[in-house]
């Protein structure tokens, strides 16, 4: 199995929202849609990856032992 190419988080998830505009735009083959879906599947989980990772790394750099304690993190209601 070929070594797949790594992205950053944020070119992963732009090249995700031009994948998306793509196959919404309706002009691609079957064989193209299909092969647009199965990258766009691939970013998904790659970013859903750096995304638990992330999340880990923060848990571990807020222990309770340095006096700091893990909260929940409700964020705040966007302005339309």
């Amino acid at each position: 199995m070929a070594a797949r190419k790594r992205f950053p988080f944020e070119e992963s998830i732009t090249k995700l929202e031009a994948l998306v505009e793509r196959m919404e735009n309706g002009n691609l083959s079957l064989e193209e849609s299909l092969k647009t879906f199965e990258e766009g599947i691939n970013l998904t989980r790659e970013c859903q990856q750096a995304l638990k990772t992330a999340e880990q790394k923060v848990k571990l750099l807020i222990e309770k032992n340095n006096g700091v304690e893990e909260a929940p993190f409700t964020p705040e209601p966007e302005d339309d």
